[in-house]
């Protein structure tokens, strides 16, 4: 396995795990990533600005995430809770894994990989949002440490549950 910053060349596998993720959450009645979002547009943004990476099994893509070492505005304010610091933070978004892939702990593997280049860039906080009703992504986060800190607010004013995970 290569964990690796996404290139122009990902962009149509990334395109098809997320839509695959889309799929799910549609299936799931989970109101998240719905109405054209994340597309094209986002995930070629995320590889122009540096922030996209891919996980790679056999030279293909089988997991996607955007890592941001830059602070995130929604989590300027949080509610009924707190976060666990005040340092200098990384943010995990847009994480998914291929479907055929589910359920063998690469979702695991991709946070360890961001645990480590947070620890080389002498970052000792993560923070993560996910919705309520996204059970599966709740468990990860718990499973890998990660604690529930409260309630934040994205720009469109949709409601998500917050962690962070110190290292």
């Amino acid at each position: 396995m290569k964990f690796t910053k996404a290139t122009e060349k990902d962009v149509n596998s990334i395109m098809n795990i997320i839509e695959q993720a889309q799929a799910y959450f549609k299936e799931h009645a989970i109101n998240q990533w719905q109405d054209n979002y994340p597309n094209l547009e986002t995930v070629k943004n995320d590889i122009t600005n540096e922030n996209g990476y891919v996980l790679l099994k056999d030279n293909d893509v089988v997991g996607t995430v955007v890592v941001t070492f830059d602070g995130d505005k929604n989590y300027e304010f949080i509610y009924n809770g707190k976060w666990t610091s005040n340092d200098k933070y990384a943010v995990i978004h847009r994480m998914a894994i291929e479907s055929k892939c589910k359920g063998i702990g690469l979702s695991s593997v991709i946070i360890k990989n961001i645990e480590r280049i947070c620890l080389d860039m002498s970052i000792h906080s993560i923070r993560i949002d996910t919705h309520k009703e996204n059970i599966s992504m709740q468990k990860l986060l718990q499973k890998n440490g990660f604690k529930y800190c409260g309630i934040i607010y994205l720009e469109d004013k949709s409601k998500r549950i917050a962690f962070e995970r110190m290292l």
